[in-house]
């Protein structure tokens, strides 16, 4: 850079050493853009994919390393600065290369984190809670720890300057003060960042855990380092901060197991034979698809009952909440289809209650209490009165 200097010594000494800076950093650009295009296509390194994905990740940070270092070593060449000017220059340079390597070190932290998530999510998995676990951690503490090398990198930096050295050493002197300022002021963002510590390492909630919020079916679809983002069943989203799940009781279905168990609710007469109503649930539920095919959890039982019907509870269990779901509104459209074509006494009927004048006359009519139904004349289930007409005719 010596032997370069003399060739612009014809220009006023400034100006000759900002055109031998812009020399510099244009070298080192074209320089590192030869070396990136170069260096994936080496016989060695062209089918390292890993390779092609740093330089990718990394292209702007290299180029600005390789720029900082070179009008950094020009620096020395240079003529016609007064002192302070070079050193302001020399601050800043460094300055910047602090910068440029500390957020290059959270881009490569990045790199490998994600690489670490896709890897999980490439897994053979229908819902494995351990790998939402460590997804919730990884996301979680990830952007915590950049949060804090990055308030590190810039604090570093700045602290190049001897005017910042001297403001920080005043804020140290005062630090009672401004901490307590500081701390009323940001107080619920470090309560945030504080829950989201508890977060990941408690995990009341995980990556695509299912929680119930207001009454909508959620999906835990982010979790940044001071709020959450929920994905309800119809695309609508819900910015929740995260201390909030340490604050308030919530419903998480997917805590512990992504199955659950579904209950379907049907209100019959009260002439309903339940173990007929039971045969027909067993042999329904078999052709349901999201049925887990778990005959523990199975259940069809009287539930409750007023004046005018019953109340029946079905229950069986699905792998997940969509399942459970499609599962109850599945096993509710067979039964009542099979109901209504083979007992339609069981649907509910209105009573009326005739109490009549004459004293030789029962207050409850048969004919009207109990009017008779019209079975299905065909299948294995036939009304009695078509049976006794069958056996008669025969």
């Amino acid at each position: 850079m010596a032997h370069l200097r003399v060739l612009v010594d014809w220009m006023p000494a400034p100006l000759g050493s900002i055109m031998l800076l812009v020399f510099a950093a244009a070298v080192a650009w074209f320089l590192s853009s030869a070396i990136m295009n170069v260096l994936p296509r080496l016989p060695g390194l062209r089918r390292i994919q890993l390779i092609h994905a740093i330089i990718a990740r990394l292209h702007t940070n290299i180029r600005y390393f390789l720029m900082l270092v070179a009008v950094t070593a020009t620096l020395q060449a240079t003529t016609g600065f007064t002192p302070s000017t070079e050193i302001f220059l020399s601050q800043t340079f460094i300055c910047l290369f602090i910068l440029n390597l500390g957020f290059g070190i959270i881009k490569t932290f990045r790199f490998v984190t994600d690489k670490y998530l896709e890897r999980i999510s490439a897994r053979d998995h229908t819902d494995d809670i351990t790998a939402r676990a460590h997804q919730t951690q990884i996301r979680v503490l990830r952007r915590l720890i950049e949060i804090c090398f990055g308030v590190l990198t810039v604090a570093s930096s700045l602290m190049v300057f001897n005017s910042v050295q001297k403001f920080g050493v005043s804020l140290f002197a005062s630090a009672g003060a401004a901490s307590l300022i500081v701390g009323l002021s940001a107080r619920p963002a470090l309560s945030n960042l504080i829950a989201g510590i508890q977060i990941a390492v408690t995990q009341p909630i995980r990556m695509e855990d299912m929680l119930i919020l207001n009454g909508d079916w959620a999906w835990v679809e982010e979790i940044n380092a001071t709020y959450v983002v929920l994905r309800t069943w119809d695309r609508r989203r819900y910015i929740v901060p995260i201390s909030y799940f340490l604050e308030n009781p919530f419903q998480n279905w997917t805590h512990s197991s992504p199955s659950l168990i579904g209950s379907v609710f049907l209100w019959l007469d009260y002439q309903t034979p339940m173990d007929r109503l039971r045969d027909l649930f067993y042999e329904e539920l078999t052709h349901c698809p999201d049925w887990d095919q778990d005959k523990t959890s199975l259940g069809c039982q009287i539930a409750d009952s007023n004046a005018q019907v019953i109340s029946i509870r079905l229950i069986a269990g699905a792998a997940d909440a969509n399942g459970m779901w499609n599962l109850c509104c599945d096993i509710r459209e067979r039964l009542l289809k099979r109901i209504r074509e083979e007992m339609p006494e069981c649907m509910p009927r209105e009573r009326t209650a005739i109490v009549s004048n004459a004293p030789d006359q029962s207050p409850w009519p048969d004919n009207v209490m109990s009017p008779p139904v019209n079975r299905p004349s065909t299948g294995p289930y036939r009304g009695p009165d078509i049976a006794a007409g069958s056996a008669k005719q025969g």
